[in-house]
């Protein structure tokens, strides 16, 4: 599996040839969209990505998103 590469300022995580986009729900808690629709939200909580699936992407997709997001943001 590829290496998730994030770009902060964009909101975006690429990973596993998608792009997802971060859209801010609270200070720890983010919806990730792929092309403007939902896929689910990620949640950092006792210092790690927790992947709630709501779409059409696994959850070892949509965690190593939110740990490559959480991980880039406290850099």
């Amino acid at each position: 599996m590829s290496t998730p590469i994030v770009d902060v300022a964009a909101k975006t995580v690429t990973h596993a040839g998608q792009t997802f986009i971060m859209r801010p729900l609270a200070e720890d808690s983010y919806t990730v969209l792929v092309a403007g629709v939902p896929v689910g939200r990620v949640v950092y909580t006792f210092g790690a990505a927790n992947a709630v699936v709501e779409g059409e992407v696994s959850e070892d997709v949509l965690w190593a998103v939110g740990e490559a997001w959480f991980a880039a943001l406290e850099s």
